[in-house]
């Protein structure tokens, strides 16, 4: 390929965006592996490869896109499966996988016990490829694939192959994702991506968009944000009412365009940014809204998901669940652009106002 007209003026690719992997040496983290990801566009994240390679700090130029929970980035803890365990190492961070199998609340019956949202987000990846790019050679691409086992024994054994990609200049993650069941029994699937977004992209007067009807979650506060006159989709100042466990959210049915893909994100005027989220509906029919407005814990989420967060029970007796047959594979794709040129972001506006 040509290579740009720019590159007799660098030594190393590094100078414009890459890849650098390293492990974290202390705190709660500590022996953590990680990868920073450069963009070369101003978008810059890190990827927790012993975390499901989900995303954490993210930033574009100046302003933090993510938010990030008290804990921070931890250690795995592959065996917090169990009733509310997940919380105590939540991160947050840009991306939170939920699945492979259950996505929810812990709940137990007759085909077992599952903790909140599953496993997937505390298992470390066997990594496959880090593909660098080379401007030298023309090549702007570059990706990170890796594989993450949920297995049991004489039970059911899931992979997710994950690859996240990018192109130097573009201020865009790409998310490919393939889950595949490696046992000799059907398995059954639920996935959810768990994209959280924070301060300061979230601040009072930041729009949440999408196109879709949608339905508040049954009970607690969700008649309250999701109901009545309030603006659910301009985001408040912290509310005293979302201290501790204090929270709302709403079920979408995101509406496709001509080409099957839906399109949701947030819009800061005041900064003039906005993140644009894109996802094929037939790969990923719901979209979640969670809004946690709690002092010093203030933070909104859209959530891709193959279901609602209602649980593998529930799933299984409303006949939604998805069986992944011995050898089948399903595969997943999720888009994250950062916007801040006015046609763009005004573009974005019309395809989800």
């Amino acid at each position: 390929m040509t290579p740009y007209p720019w590159t007799h003026k660098i030594s190393h690719p590094a100078q414009v965006g890459g890849i650098e992997t390293a492990v974290l040496d202390n705190g709660a983290g500590r022996g953590t592996r990680v990868a920073w990801v450069n963009t070369g566009a101003g978008l810059r994240f890190k990827v927790v490869l012993d975390r499901g390679m989900d995303v954490a700090e993210a930033a574009f130029n100046q302003h933090g896109l993510a938010w990030l929970s008290h804990a921070g980035v931890t250690a795995p803890q592959p065996f917090s499966d169990r009733g509310l365990d997940w919380l105590r190492t939540f991160g947050g961070g840009l991306l939170t996988t939920c699945g492979l199998d259950h996505v929810g609340g812990p709940e137990r019956d007759a085909f077992g016990e599952r903790g909140l949202h599953g496993r997937i987000s505390n298992t470390p990846a066997e990594l496959e490829s880090i593909i660098q790019p080379d401007p030298a050679r023309g090549l702007l691409e570059f990706s990170l694939t890796g594989r993450m086992r949920e297995t049991t024994v004489f039970g059911p054994s899931l992979q997710l192959k994950r690859t996240i990609s990018g192109t130097l200049g573009q201020p865009l993650i790409r998310l490919r994702d393939e889950v595949s069941n490696l046992g000799n029994t059907p398995a059954p699937h639920m996935l959810l991506y768990h994209v959280n977004f924070g301060w300061p992209l979230v601040d009072e007067g930041t729009r949440l968009l999408w196109r879709g009807e949608w339905r508040a979650k049954e009970g607690g506060m969700n008649g309250e944000i999701f109901g009545g006159n309030h603006d659910f989709r301009t985001c408040p100042a912290p509310m005293e009412g979302h201290r501790g466990s204090g929270e709302a959210v709403a079920f979408i049915d995101a509406a496709p365009d001509a080409a099957g893909w839906c399109t949701a994100g947030l819009h800061n005027p005041n900064l003039g940014v906005a993140v644009a989220m894109r996802f094929p509906k037939a790969q990923l029919p719901w979209l979640i809204n969670w809004q946690h407005w709690g002092p010093g814990e203030y933070v909104t989420a859209l959530e891709p998901a193959t279901h609602p967060p209602i649980g593998q029970a529930a799933a299984r007796e409303q006949r939604t669940l998805i069986f992944l047959e011995p050898g089948e594979s399903r595969a997943y794709d999720l888009e994250l652009t950062v916007l801040h040129q006015p046609d763009a972001i005004a573009d974005f506006l019309n395809q989800t106002s």
